[in-house]
């Protein structure tokens, strides 16, 4: 063999290594590195979420010193699938169940489900056909989803006991993530809009726009972990209801990959700061499948 033939077959050898290892890098990296909410799950794929939330307050902006305590549960069923080419299109429905509880109740009775008629009251508050877009195709990782909530509640009070909104919620959410040299770090920022619209005396946000931003900084020790650190803020904007509202909250939290297709997310937040808002806690579990 030839220096010149030696040397062309090396390369070949060295190019094929460096491919096999980057596809066995690739294939390595888990759903939760590489499906945040920016990704887009690819035709014939389902891509399914539950997330439960339960915020509690004993202090308010609205008094000084502790309050009895009241507590709202939500538990939201996500469920898309991709549809065209390119993974840029995903269709798909959001649910929501809410469970709450009143008069210094224990935090937990949310899961009494009792419908106590002065202290507690549950059931499926709203229904949004959604859509996820990816709006340039050479940004993977910024996309859009767009949703349209439909109350499913009468009332939104019933003596004294707050369930959901009695209103149409048009909720745009912005995603963006970037992921640093190394696969170690990732940043994830977020963008919630939602425009409420309806009768405005039958809710309270009617004719209001809520913006969100939110960022999330996560490291993985492994593929299958990360731990994250997460900071949000929220901020309604009064278009004809005479109401207005922020606040501000930090946490952190984890996600595991259980399976090769199911992860899951534990996460806690605190309320520092607002006004016209309670400043409680939230304690949020979530799992998510990518099949």
């Amino acid at each position: 063999m030839n220096i010149l033939t030696r040397n062309v077959f090396l390369a070949v050898a060295f190019c094929a290594l460096f491919k096999g290892y980057s596809q066995d890098s690739l294939q390595q990296k888990s759903n939760i590195q590489q499906y945040t909410p920016s990704k887009l799950v690819g035709k014939g794929q389902y891509d399914v979420k539950w997330f439960n939330n339960l915020y509690t307050q004993t202090e308010s902006t609205f008094t000084e010193g502790k309050e009895p305590r009241q507590t709202f549960f939500t538990s939201t069923l996500e469920g898309y699938t991709g549809v065209g080419k390119n993974n840029r299109w995903n269709v798909g429905a959001i649910l929501e169940f809410r469970s709450n509880v009143v008069g210094d109740r224990d935090a937990l009775d949310v899961f009494k489900f009792d419908g106590d008629n002065n202290t507690a009251r549950s059931g499926l508050t709203s229904i949004a056909p959604s859509v996820k877009f990816v709006p340039i195709a050479s940004v993977s990782n910024f996309s859009i989803q767009s949703s349209f909530f439909i109350p499913l509640v009468d009332n939104e009070s019933e003596n004294g006991v707050f369930l959901d909104q009695k209103g149409y919620i048009w909720q745009n959410r912005f995603f963006y993530d970037y992921t640093f040299p190394g696969d170690k770090w990732q940043l994830f920022s977020e963008l919630n809009s939602e425009l409420s619209f309806g009768d405005k005396e039958e809710s309270f946000a009617n004719n209001s726009l809520n913006l969100s931003p939110g960022l999330f900084l996560s490291y993985f020790p492994t593929n299958k972990f990360t731990v994250l650190a997460l900071a949000q803020h929220s901020q309604r904007l009064d278009l004809g209801n005479n109401f207005t509202q922020d606040f501000t909250a930090l946490g952190g939290g984890a996600k595991y990959q259980l399976t090769d297709a199911l992860n899951l997310e534990v996460l806690y937040t605190n309320f520092v700061r607002g006004n016209n808002t309670g400043l409680g806690q939230t304690f949020n579990l979530g799992l998510r499948g990518i099949f």
